[in-house]
């Protein structure tokens, strides 16, 4: 249950992030493409992080600098893939481009860039290292019930989504 809580709790972290950015930068900017408060590429990449940084620390057996600096570019990499995958996802089922990085320097299509690469690489240490510990005691907490619902609720939304924006 650990890992879908995480997967909820960092799903809606993502989404209230991304709302509170476009408040501010006033860019009209829709978080995700699902009608709840929850952008789930945020939790498939928080879930990602935690399988990928358990299994390079118990794998390296490095100085815990050189496992950052790995972690930093494995992780980057990992997540700029699955940005990729799922931008490419929701613009053939969807027929929506969500984000564009082609304006720029070094990018790579829509979905990727060298800028955003790094940026992702560095989210996830402060992930690793900071907000992960500060809600993992939470995360562990949430009731059984509290998880029941959220995939009930999450399952309603994808449906709801897929009926609605197929009919488009």
């Amino acid at each position: 249950m650990y890992y879908l809580n995480c997967f909820f709790i960092y799903s809606i972290l993502g989404h209230l992030l991304e709302t509170v950015t476009a408040l501010i930068t006033k860019n009209g900017f829709k978080s995700g493409f699902l009608y709840g408060w929850w952008t789930p590429v945020y939790g498939i990449g928080a879930v990602t992080i935690l399988f990928v940084s358990e299994y390079l620390f118990k794998n390296l057996h490095m100085h815990r600098f050189w496992e950052t600096i790995i972690m930093f570019f494995v992780v980057a990499i990992v997540l700029s893939t699955l940005e990729a995958l799922g931008g490419v996802l929701i613009e053939k089922i969807f027929g929506e481009v969500f984000w564009d990085y082609s304006s720029q320097k070094f990018h790579i299509g829509h979905y990727i860039s060298l800028e955003m690469t790094l940026v992702w690489g560095a989210i996830s240490i402060l992930f690793i290292y900071i907000i992960n510990p500060l809600l993992e005691g939470f995360i562990k907490k949430i009731p059984i019930w509290v998880t029941i619902i959220f995939i009930i609720l999450f399952i309603f939304d994808c449906t709801k989504t897929f009926i609605v924006k197929k009919k488009k």
